[in-house]
């Protein structure tokens, strides 16, 4: 049998030493005036390259079971804590215009993306093309929202269709990760070419599971919040909020989508009104609640994406033009967001910009790349999977400047 006892103690250091890189990295990047995602890419970067100096006490970190398992935990919570700020109301009433530049800003950067992987993997196959598009498709609403809130723009009619366009993006993007995940499962069953009614399928599938788990979560959460309410032992709105969300996350990976569907359902699900009698007797809210969890967990996935990016695997041919024609397609892709805004008087290259941003699902969609096999290889390799964070991190440090240049010209023009 293992001995418990040492691996308790390795975890426990390597939790601490991952912790306090991630907090550092976020500081320092988070003092430039950059999001503190972007740090804790960065921290991770660093600490998976540590090898290229002689020091490789950390490579196993980048397979290990426990940090992955860490990671994933807190992936899904970081989703469950996005569908929570996803106002249901309001995605209902996005707008013309957001809802369009929604649309066409997942749209335009998967066909530029399948076009990037086509013309430069052309021994991969149409999923494999289809998957890079896919990690395009995306914009991080937490990202775009600092952004935003840091130079004073999310109340502007810029910052509301971007904000609401970001989050349908995540909702697109999420039901493209369960359709390609779908793809290859189906494709790796038989081996046969997938069909059109399949993939019609797939896609009332994982939108019928969103719809129908937020539907069924608002009416359950209502009356079992309601009634745990009576409940005096410390902890329980926060104990049944995880519980929730773990709960629809197992469930949507049963229906074979991404559990992070399933948190993000549960998050929208979850209204301040089902809680309401825990505030009222002087309890946090959930998110408050969740706040401290998801600080220390959150961090840790961002972390180790950043671990597993080899700087090596740059070296190969190839890889290098590919990172910088996939971050070219995510740039350019967003900015055919500007002909979806149908009011006047929009500075429709300031919303394009917006849009610019990638995080949590793109991340997510690139670590399910390297796990997911199609013909007993993995979606992305390694160096593809570089190639794909690389982006990540430039389309998050370059929005800031870009977006506050295109207010400035919209004031001094």
């Amino acid at each position: 049998m293992p001995d418990t006892g040492a691996l308790l103690q390795h975890s426990l250091v390597v939790l601490a030493i991952l912790i306090l890189a991630a907090k550092i990295g976020g500081e320092l990047l988070g003092r430039l005036g950059q999001p503190y995602v972007l740090g804790e890419l960065l921290a991770g970067l660093v600490l998976g390259n540590l090898g290229l100096f002689g020091l490789t006490t950390l490579d196993p970190l980048r397979t290990s079971p426990i940090l992955d398992l860490a990671a994933q935990i807190g992936a899904v919570l970081l989703l469950f804590e996005v569908g929570m700020e996803s106002d249901l109301s309001q995605l209902l009433a996005v707008g013309g215009s957001a809802l369009l530049v929604s649309s066409l800003g997942v749209a335009a950067p998967m066909l530029l993306g399948f076009g990037v992987s086509a013309l430069l993997l052309p021994q991969a196959t149409w999923i494999t093309h289809l998957f890079v598009g896919g990690t395009l498709s995306a914009t991080s609403v937490g990202i775009t929202a600092r952004v935003l809130k840091d130079l004073h723009k999310a109340g502007t009619k810029e910052g509301r269709i971007i904000l609401g366009a970001a989050v349908v993006d995540d909702v697109i993007g999420l039901v493209v990760l369960a359709v390609i995940t779908g793809l290859i499962r189906a494709s790796n069953g038989d081996g046969a070419s997938v069909s059109g009614p399949a993939i019609l399928w797939m896609v009332l599938k994982a939108a019928l599971f969103v719809a129908a788990a937020v539907v069924v979560g608002r009416s359950v959460t209502q009356r079992v919040f309601r009634h745990a309410a009576k409940l005096r032992i410390p902890g329980v709105l926060l104990g049944l909020c995880v519980s929730f969300c773990f709960t629809l996350a197992a469930l949507a990976g049963y229906a074979g989508l991404a559990p992070i569907i399933g948190a993000f359902a549960a998050g929208v699900a979850l209204e301040e009104a089902h809680y309401r009698p825990f505030l009222e007797r002087g309890e946090r809210g959930a998110r408050e609640l969740l706040y401290p969890i998801n600080t220390l967990m959150v961090p840790l996935f961002f972390l180790l994406m950043g671990m597993r990016v080899d700087l090596r695997s740059f070296a190969q041919p190839g890889v290098l033009t590919f990172a910088a024609l996939i971050t070219v397609a995510a740039i350019v892709g967003k900015q055919v967001c500007g002909l979806g805004i149908l009011e006047r008087g929009v500075d429709r290259l300031a919303v394009g910009i917006g849009m610019i941003p990638r995080g949590e699902v793109e991340l997510i969609f690139a670590s399910l790349g390297t796990t997911l096999m199609l013909e007993g290889h993995p979606i992305l390799q390694q160096s593809q999977f570089s190639a794909v964070v690389l982006m990540v991190m430039l389309t998050t440090f370059l929005t800031p400047p870009l977006l506050k240049l295109a207010f400035a010209r919209k004031r001094h023009p």
